[in-house]
């Protein structure tokens, strides 16, 4: 107690003299130092570390597929280098490649652990899938290469030729040697296992006649027949298909087809096989007939009469044939269209039999594959499903249901179904709200999926160790958002919410929204508000609208939904004025009066004009006017629109606050700011950005009255009795309507006065308009940049005039006023003066100047009078500055624990309450402070913590004095700044434009972390970064991908516990039977020592000029670069005794049956010779 009155004498000191005040000033700093020295911080550099965790979302450009049958596990490449995995739900993984070139084929080595990828820059990668993480064991780069020949005419006509690119790989299944094509039209061979060339080359010139001429171009498809492995098929682009006798290293059969190849597929008991053609044609070919094709067939060509030719149709790129022991088989191909289909989408066409089916796809076919039950390519495959993989989509179809139907995708591939255009993360979220969230999502899943279970079901969860809560909420183009479950590493969507649905729609091009904002998407989410513990939504749009939820089990039906048009516009003086009189002043600040009360519009307002033509008073968005169903879930409570006000647009919101205690949302643009009461829907506060300073404006900038159509502000600056509909008096300006009332005491209201003044507006309107159009289409520009998807507009350098805010002393009043947008707004519970002994609500106000201004609420009882007695709302004059514009506020208590806003605890509100449950909503005020609040003394203070685009500060409460400050970066800006609890501490975590990860104590503000993490290359990674409690962060890394990083050491710790496993030991499926009959006359497969032919002992040494071998980081080789004597033998080792492990357990396996067996027959023979013992030979 005695420390609390010294304070109070030190403010009233203050007050009375500046030498009192410098005195107190320096006291309670002293006594600010000693309390803030008392707040333990207990994070410390050691507790925090940056990383990677997951990547959620569709692989962004996709370009190659592959499949292990055996393992089930889908791998997916890209055209900049990534590679996605995927098991079964919930098992995902995400590698990069070095060098951020096109994927044009991945191959796996089934059942291995491995993958080979074929990258567009010539290079060969062998990857390790038996670790969490998986790594490159090998590389090989392709060189230049001089083709040989032993014939020297040859060898000068084909002179020097360069193998520009691989074209294509093929892998047989247990084989360890893998073909590589290439664009020139040579096929070489690699050794996997040691990543070498075999000295084995298959020569274009010597595959094709060698009286051609011509080139037979690229190689497109290589095979071996699936009965002699003996025997490689070799497709060339021109339409040559080449069947090599490996032995005798010369081709048997060259089969030539007037049409280019795209793809060549084998019948399994390799006597067929099918080319796909670029004139949309099939031609199956019996291997020992060469001369033609034995049929061909134009799946989607016009059958003309007089046996002519069908039309040429669109190129077929693939085709697949696959056959099953009960039916027919399948024939599934991409493309082959015709061409008068114009505007048809893609389609996948499934020909079994005599039916063929027409599968049309939302994106283009990137590739697909055939999922069968055997890996053995000699039998009969029993193909189950199709998986394509479509531009922006993966699909999978059910071949064993009637209809095709398509299998339900577990994966969170649809975040880009609408571009995303914002998004928000929530950490240590209420336990019951998932389950909320997922009870009525669930109401809203498709029907007419397929019945059986996601095939692609590999690998092994990993090891939850984090219990809490995880949500991510993303908000899209089209109006919509999405809820997220994001617990433990993972991503399922729980909840869809359509905004849009509340709006008329435009059936006809002419039919427009009236907005000049953005020329398309107009319902485009923009800012994201949202308290977990009341379930209330709040949400801005492009469009000048904001719409506030609220969360309910129960369906209803909205007749008439409810709405608020504002006015939010603000124009500042010349530096003349008439008669150089100066403008009268503003009321003091902390004079409250009664807020506007209007009633809600029950209709959308007709378009209305000003005295000069005009749109004026006309919403950029037309609210449906029939009743809307609403289902279960997030429900309307309000629609808040901004208006056209004389010929301007409204612009767009910039920041957005929802309270559910106070029953308050609060949100602001480049012109002012507004307040509006949800719960009596009405507008309390309607200001311009300096009025809020009152006569404290730094700039000096004196204010004149808005036009007279703008909405009066409830701000205290005028009286209007509740139910005033009346238009006139709804756009009286409230302070001018105060000026001739309150004015100075000269006749304001003469006849002279009103001359003079209207022929000065007269004299500046034209100027005034000028300057206002220029800097509404300036703001617009820049507001349009920072909300609309990335994908619209061109990428933006961090140069950008967004971001660059200039503090040139140079700058006009005029020009700064109009650049003063509303930045951050933030509710709390604090000392708003510094002569307050108590905690009052208020909303503290964030400005792109530095700014940040306190405005007070002064809240009615709870219950019914809550829904009867105004809201007054005032400032309260306290002003703090900082350099840069103001991102986030928070608050401490004196233990250092955030303090959060309070929340009305949620409750369904569509259903009937009993008596006493209403005389308990009467008497209750809900709101909720730090833990530590139920025992806080008013003695004890608290810390504001606010920062900006360049410093952060701590202020001490009630006495405003700056304890710590910490100018974050001086050549750079922050893009994002979030106050967040780890640890049992808090702590400040800024992303810079600079890519610079930064962390600081709080309240003291000491560094943590700075690490260099990623620039800023566009705008979407700047509109989407956010950081979370519990050290969690994420960002859009790409316009369909989220990445989520942690900047927790115990989170990365645990990171490999949490991560699944992609590799599990499964048993190879035994090889199809031979059969009696074929095993003695040779009618199975053949088989072929590869080793013999391709080994080094057989073909000799590839030349070292044609490739280059790299160890790769997760290799043999790379250990012998890291390592050497008996450590680096004892780490190659272990490396080679992880990769047999699984051989010789299935080695032990069968010794083990062998040595069984061996007993078996051990005993049974002795129990024949005891038997047999004194027998004569002529007795048996």
């Amino acid at each position: 107690m005695r420390k609390f009155n010294i304070r109070k004498v030190l403010d009233g000191l203050t007050a009375v003299s500046s030498s009192s005040s410098s005195a107190s000033s320096s006291s309670q700093q002293q006594q600010s130092g000693n309390r803030e020295s008392d707040v333990p911080e207990t994070l410390q550099s050691e507790h925090f570390q940056l990383c990677k965790t997951v990547r959620h979302g569709f692989p962004y450009q996709p370009s190659a597929l592959a499949f292990d049958p055996v393992q089930r596990i889908l791998a997916i490449g890209t055209q900049t280098g990534a590679l996605r995995l995927f098991g079964r739900p919930g098992v995902e993984c995400y590698c990069q490649h070095d060098a951020e070139t096109a994927v044009i084929q991945l191959q796996f080595l089934m059942n291995e652990g491995a993958l080979v990828s074929a990258l567009a820059d010539d290079t060969l990668h062998l990857w390790n899938l038996r670790q969490k993480r998986p790594a490159i064991l090998h590389s090989l780069k392709f060189n230049r290469e001089r083709q040989r020949s032993t014939q020297k005419q040859t060898e000068k006509e084909v002179g020097i030729r360069l193998d520009k690119w691989i074209t294509f790989c093929h892998l047989p299944f247990q084989s360890k040697w893998l073909y590589v094509g290439t664009e020139r039209g040579n096929i070489h061979i690699v050794n996997v296992e040691s990543f070498t060339l075999s000295g084995y080359v298959i020569m274009w010139n010597k595959a094709i006649e060698l009286s051609s001429k011509s080139h037979p171009g690229p190689v497109v498809h290589i095979s071996d027949n699936p009965m002699d492995e003996g025997k490689l098929l070799i497709g060339y682009e021109s339409g040559i298909v080449v069947l090599w006798d490996l032995k005798s290293k010369k081709a048997d059969y060259r089969y030539t087809h007037d049409e280019a190849i795209h793809s060549v597929a084998w019948h399994h008991e390799g006597k067929q096989f099918i080319c796909s053609h670029s004139d949309g044609t099939l031609t199956i070919w019996n291997i020992k007939s060469p001369a033609k094709p034995l049929q061909t067939i134009t799946p989607h060509g016009k059958q003309l009469k007089d046996g002519k030719k069908p039309e040429p149709c669109k190129p077929i790129l693939k085709v697949e044939y696959k056959t099953a022991r009960s039916g027919e088989p399948f024939i599934i191909l991409s493309g082959g269209l015709s061409y008068d289909t114009v505007g048809r989408r893609p389609c996948l066409t499934v020909m079994h039999g005599k039916s063929t089916a027409v599968l049309e796809m939302d994106y283009s076919i990137v590739d697909f594959l055939t999922l069968c039950e055997t890996p053995y390519p000699n039998d009969f495959q029993e193909p189950y499903a199709v998986v394509v993989l479509l531009e922006k989509d993966l699909v999978l179809i059910d071949l064993a249901q009637n209809g095709y139907p398509i299998f339900e995708n577990p994966y969170p591939l649809n975040i880009h179904e609408s571009p995303v255009t914002c998004c928000e993360y929530f950490a240590d979220c209420p336990v019951d709200l998932i389950p909320a969230l997922y009870s009525v999502g669930a109401r809203q899943k498709r029907q007419g999926y397929s019945k059986k279970e996601w095939p692609i079901s590999g690998g092994n969860w990993g090891l939850v160790t984090q219990s809490y809560p995880e949500i991510i909420i993303t908000g899209h183009a089209d109006g919509s958002i999405k809820f997220w479950d994001a617990s433990a590493i993972t991503l399922q969507v729980l909840y869809k919410l359509k905004t849009a649905k509340v709006f008329e729609k435009s059936r006809n091009k002419d039919d427009k929204p009236n907005t000049d904002i953005v020329d398309e998407d107009p319902y485009a989410i923009q800012i994201i508000s949202w308290c977990p513990e009341s379930r209330m939504l709040c949400i801005a749009g492009v469009s000048a609208h904001v719409i506030i939820y609220r969360f309910s089990k129960q369906e209803v039906t909205t007749e008439v939904i409810p709405m608020l048009e504002v006015r939010l516009l603000y124009e500042i003086n010349d530096v003349e004025s008439p008669d150089g009189e100066q403008a009268p002043p503003l009321p003091t600040p902390g004079t409250g009066s009664n807020p506007q009360s209007i009633a809600p519009q029950s209709h959308p307002s007709t378009s209305s004009s000003s005295s000069d033509g005009l749109r004026d008073n006309v919403p950029c968005l037309k609210i449906k006017s029939s009743p809307l169903k609403q289902s279960a879930g997030y429900q309307i409570e309000l629609v808040i629109q901004l208006v056209w006000v004389s010929g301007e647009p409204p612009q767009q919101i910039t920041s957005l606050a929802v309270n559910s205690a106070y029953g308050l949302v609060v949100f602001g643009n480049c012109n002012g700011i507004a307040m509006v009461d949800y719960l009596q829907k009405t507008v309390l506060l309607n200001l311009g950005t300096i009025e809020l300073y009152g006569s404290n404006d730094p700039y000096r900038r004196e204010p004149r009255s808005p036009r007279k159509s703008r909405q009066p502000s409830g701000a205290g600056l005028c009286d209007i009795n509740e139910g005033t509909t009346v238009p006139e008096d709804r756009c009286k300006s409230p302070t001018s309507g105060n000026y001739k009332t309150t004015g100075s005491g000269s006749p304001n209201n003469s006849d002279d006065d009103d001359k003079k003044m209207n022929n000065f507006i007269e004299k500046v309107k034209t100027k005034g308009r000028k300057f206002s159009k220029m800097v509404a289409n300036d703001i617009a520009k820049m507001s349009r940049k920072l909300s609309l998807p990335t994908e619209l507009k061109p990428d933006l350098d961090v140069r950008d005039n967004s971001f660059s805010r200039s503090r040139s002393s140079s700058v006009t009043s005029i020009d700064k006023e109009s650049r003063e947008a509303i930045s951050a707004l933030h509710f709390c519970e604090t000392f708003t003066r510094k002569a307050d002994t108590s905690l009052s609500p208020c909303v503290w106000v964030g400005t792109t100047l530095g700014t940040v201004l306190v405005i007070v609420l002064n809240l009615p009882p709870g219950g019914e009078q809550r829904l009867i007695q105004p809201v007054i709302v005032s400032p309260s004059g306290t002003i703090l500055r900082l350099k840069g514009a103001i991102l986030r506020m928070a608050f401490l208590d004196t233990t250092g624990s955030i303090v959060p806003p309070a929340y009305e605890p949620w409750r369904e509100h569509n259903v009937s309450e009993d008596k006493d449950e209403k005389d308990k909503l009467k008497k209750r005020r809900p709101v909720s402070v730090s833990p530590s609040s139920s025992s806080q003394e008013i003695s004890e203070n608290q810390y504001a913590v606010i920062c900006s685009e360049k410093q952060a500060k701590v202020i001490s409460l009630p006495s405003q004095n700056c304890i710590h400050k910490q100018n974050i970066t001086e050549t750079s800006f922050v893009l994002r700044g979030d106050i967040v609890a780890l640890s049992n501490s808090s702590c400040l975590a800024c992303f810079c434009a600079n890519g610079h990860i930064m962390t600081f104590s709080l309240p003291s503000l000491r560094p943590l972390l700075d690490v260099y993490y990623l620039p800023l290359t566009n705008m979407r990674i700047a509109r989407t970064f956010c950081f979370t409690n519990n050290g969690q962060a994420l960002y859009l890394v790409s316009p369909t991908e989220i990445q989520r990083i942690t900047y927790s050491q115990e989170t990365c710790e645990n990171l490999q516990e949490m991560l699944g496993e992609l590799f599990t030991p499964v048993e190879t499926p035994e090889a199809p039977n031979r059969g009696f009959f074929k095993g003695l006359f040779g009618g199975g497969a053949q088989s072929l020592d590869r080793e013999e032919l391709f080994g080094e002992s057989a073909s000799g040494k590839a030349s070292r000029s044609l490739a280059q071998h790299i160890p790769g980081p997760g290799g043999i080789e790379g250990v012998k670069g890291s390592a050497s004597g008996v450590i680096g033998e004892l780490a190659r080792a272990r490396i080679a005794l992880d990769e047999r492990g699984q051989k010789l357990g299935e080695l032990d396996e069968r010794t083990a049956a062998m040595l069984g067996s061996a007993e078996s027959f051990s005993k049974h023979a002795h129990e024949l010779m005891m038997k047999c013992k004194d027998k004569k030979w002529y007795h048996i």
